[in-house]
């Protein structure tokens, strides 16, 4: 049966409806969107393709998280009385930057240069979950610990009966871990950790009515703090590959770090910020007096960075690292899908004659991002950029070298996801003693892996290097 005009009229007006909502989501996205290739991309979308471009920009598309921006404004004032105590704290051990480059540091940080500080570096999984189960069974006030990822499975297990124990013990305990990142980790595990006294939240992207659509950010720190006076963050989360791989890799390869000292109560400061957002309160009666470690002392900045900062702070970190190495830039990281931005300054510092390398795993664990990797090739290697592929198991860790002067331990990658939409946390280490550790850590690592060149992808079908551009395509939410 034919339509009738009045269903024809109908059906036009939705169509035209449908395409107005599109295109005043894609002026949205002129106004808002951070990058230009972003902004371009899902204009295109949403004028093309409304009817799947407009819920998918609501999910996808956003790069501020506004629900913490609100989160951080509403509790703002009790919040800064916290941050004032800690600045407080700090005087007798702030530095003053004395060059630009920490100078620029101290600003994206809105923390200052601690002195006195004690580090440990701690390489990979069996070494770093040791130094973690001991500083929580020496915890006498509190445990606080934020994950991106937190299963049930082994040391899952024991990470949750290590806080029970504390708890019970009248410990308190405080879990942050992000509902996306922990996604399988079942209601028993939680229920027994809160039937315990455990306090827990999900870092809940769309805990707020400002915040429901808002799912494409993650909490993807590794964070845990033990009565203020020792502090762990890096790239390691809480499950059974990150000691030894799991059933899915022969080895895991993966970088911590411990502090004690100032930089754990800048550290705290951060925790306590995402607990405000998870938990809707700010912790009190917390341990803001910094410890006098002994020697030998270095000097930190912990940067943390997210998707409520006013900028890029990860990405313009990367950036200022690349302009101040002289002779070196060694960066890992399991994921190289830079912006331009990025990739410019990377191919500018190589052109410069400075020693810029990539570390990079072999194999993929997430196969978007993997394949994106290979279309950057073309855009390295011929600029000078030299780009390590490496062979014993998987390679998770994020670390930074800069010449000999600076070492970076992070939970922060190379892509588009810890330029702009994850909350990431770093210690920066302004110290020559770090710097000429990390650069034998890096060079154990290198002497793992093998150098790759152009001819591996311009040699392949052009089925897998239109893939690999496929897959580029989809880098601002991969």
């Amino acid at each position: 049966m034919p339509a009738t005009p009045q269903e024809i009229s109908l059906a036009f007006i939705c169509v035209v409806l449908v395409h107005l909502v599109g295109a005043a989501h894609a002026v949205h996205a002129m106004m808002n969107v951070r990058t230009s290739q972003g902004t371009i991309a899902w204009m295109l979308f949403l004028l093309g393709f409304p009817y799947l471009g407009v819920p998918l920009y609501w999910f996808l598309g956003r790069s501020r998280f506004q629900g913490y921006i609100r989160a951080r404004r509403f509790g703002d004032r009790t919040l800064r009385q916290t941050a004032r105590h800690m600045r407080a704290s700090l005087d007798g051990s702030r530095v003053e930057a004395n060059e630009g480059f920490l100078r620029a540091i101290t600003k994206l940080a809105e923390v200052p240069i601690t002195s006195g500080n004690r580090y440990d570096l701690l390489i990979d999984g069996e070494e770093t979950f040791r130094a973690l189960f001991r500083a929580i069974e020496a915890a006498e006030d509190y445990v606080l610990a934020c994950f991106f990822i937190v299963k049930n499975d082994r040391i899952g297990t024991r990470f949750q009966q290590a806080l029970i124990r504390k708890a019970r013990q009248g410990v308190r305990v405080r879990l942050i871990f992000d509902e996306m990142g922990s996604f399988s980790l079942p209601r028993s595990y939680l229920r027994e950790l809160r039937e315990a006294g455990v306090e827990c939240h999900s870092f809940g992207a769309t805990r707020h009515w400002w915040s429901r659509f808002q799912l494409n950010f993650r909490n993807h720190r590794k964070v845990l703090i033990a009565d203020g006076k020792i502090g762990f963050l890096g790239g390691l989360n809480v499950g059974d590959e990150y000691i030894d791989g799991g059933s899915g890799w022969s080895d895991w390869r993966d970088t911590h770090i411990a502090l004690e000292g100032p930089a754990v109560q800048v550290l705290q400061l951060i925790f306590i910020e995402d607990w405000h957002w998870a938990a809707g309160g700010v912790l009190d009666k917390l341990n803001w007096t910094p410890q006098q470690v002994p020697g030998p002392h270095a000097n930190v900045v912990i940067l943390p960075t997210g998707p409520a900062d006013e900028q890029d702070s990860w990405l313009l970190f990367v950036i200022l690292a690349a302009n101040k190495a002289k002779h070196r830039l060694w960066i890992a990281s399991p994921y190289f899908v830079p912006d331009n931005g990025c990739l410019a300054v990377l191919q500018s510092a190589a052109m410069r004659g400075v020693d810029v390398r990539i570390l990079l795993p072999e194999r993929a664990d997430h196969l978007l991002v993997w394949l994106s990797g290979f279309s950057y090739y073309e855009e390295t290697i011929p600029f000078g950029i030299r780009l390590f592929r490496y062979q014993q198991g998987f390679m998770h860790q994020k670390t930074v070298l800069i010449d000999d002067t600076d070492a970076v331990i992070s939970s922060a990658n190379l892509d588009n996801r810890s330029f702009r939409l994850n909350f990431e946390i770093s210690a920066i280490l302004p110290d020559r003693r770090a710097a000429a550790e990390v650069a034998a850590m890096l060079e154990k690592d290198f002497a793992a892996c093998r150098e790759v060149f152009v001819g591996e992808i311009t040699k392949r079908s052009f089925f897998f290097r239109a893939l690999t551009r496929a897959a580029r395509l989809m880098a601002p939410v991969q």
